[in-house]
């Protein structure tokens, strides 16, 4: 949670200092619902993000140089600096994405966890028990893909766990005026799964709870619906003033801070020292301040870096006769190329 929160800050930072263009999503106060669960989960297991993604991808193991060169755009980014912020992505890690549109990752995530019902039951890779997780926020949850997900995975009894990151807000929204009944968790049994609600700013009962829907699916019994009340301490992104929330609200939130709650409890229970955990703080300043470091060293992508990835077979249009890239034509920028 430390080096998700140090991240963060350090990401404001860079955007501010101009390292960073387009949106830039934080999730300062929602560490406990990420640590909580994807700590839980095995590398062969699944994660489907949305447009804050940054800390995902930190808790599932893509190291923390990777993920700041893909925010400054750099080829040593997880993307090779060609997702930026809100679509981080790691094959190596089943990170599935980012995804910059709401719901839009929810049937990416229902589909990977088919793939491992398949792969079990037609296929008869009998080791084959990966679980898949889909965060999403509140905002989500009166959209179209999040209901017929829901159906098909309580249906074909798919091993996945739907979390809902429920952070009270849809950008300046209040979830109490956009939704008929604020209680998410309720949608699971509509469908046939079961519905829990945890404080997701407590990183232990987030963990309780993630194991019991994690081991439900791993054993085939099918998905769970798991909304964590929590909330993210600065605006939407970094283009937001932050202005519509209630000041009162917000300090009541920041008293909760899920990161200086378990330091008391570690503290109180004598699981560790205060020196202890000022050594863990000081060796992930080192670490951000190391991917800041690689990432501001690291290349920019090549021009020709510009057309790849983009349609299946590039020599349709990126790659001309002589197996050139045709943005690297001096005549394709002034449109004059012959196409």
């Amino acid at each position: 949670m430390v080096l998700g929160r140090a991240f963060e800050d350090m990401c404001a930072q860079m955007y501010y200092r101009g390292k960073m263009f387009g949106f830039v999503h934080l999730y300062n106060g929602q560490e406990a619902v990420s640590t909580g669960f994807i700590k839980l989960l095995k590398k062969e297991d699944y994660v489907v993000s949305t447009y804050r993604d940054h800390v995902h991808a930190l808790s599932k193991g893509v190291p923390a140089r990777a993920v700041m060169s893909e925010l400054f755009g750099k080829t040593t980014g997880c993307c090779r600096g060609q997702g930026g912020s809100m679509h981080m992505f790691s094959k190596e890690h089943n990170l599935l994405g980012g995804f910059a549109f709401i719901g839009e990752g929810i049937p990416v995530a229902t589909g990977a966890a088919f793939t491992s019902k398949y792969k079990r039951e037609v296929l008869k890779e009998g080791d084959s028990e990966d679980v898949t997780l889909a965060f999403f926020g509140d905002g989500t949850c009166n959209n179209g893909q999040f209901f017929e997900c829901l159906n098909l995975a309580a249906l074909w009894k798919l091993p996945i766990v739907f979390v809902v990151e429920n952070n009270l807000w849809a950008i300046g929204m209040s979830h109490l005026r956009a939704t008929s009944d604020p209680e998410i968790w309720k949608k699971g049994p509509a469908f046939g799964m079961p519905g829990v609600h945890v404080d997701g700013m407590d990183v232990l009962k987030v963990r309780e709870v993630a194991k019991a829907a994690i081991g439900r699916a791993r054993r085939g019994e099918g998905p769970t619906l798991v909304e964590c009340e929590t909330y993210r301490f600065r605006g939407h992104s970094l283009a937001d003033p932050d202005e519509l929330r209630d000041p009162a609200e917000k300090a009541h939130y920041a008293a909760r801070d899920p990161i200086i709650s378990l330091k008391k409890y570690i503290i109180e229970k004598s699981l560790a020292s205060e020196a202890e955990l000022k050594v863990i703080e000081k060796k992930i300043d080192e670490v951000v301040e190391d991917a800041v470091e690689f990432a501001n060293e690291s290349p920019l992508p090549p021009r020709s870096q510009l057309l790849e990835n983009v349609f299946a077979d590039p020599k349709g249009f990126g790659i001309g006769p002589d197996g050139r890239y045709r943005c690297e034509d001096p005549k394709f920028t002034e449109g004059t190329a012959h196409v």
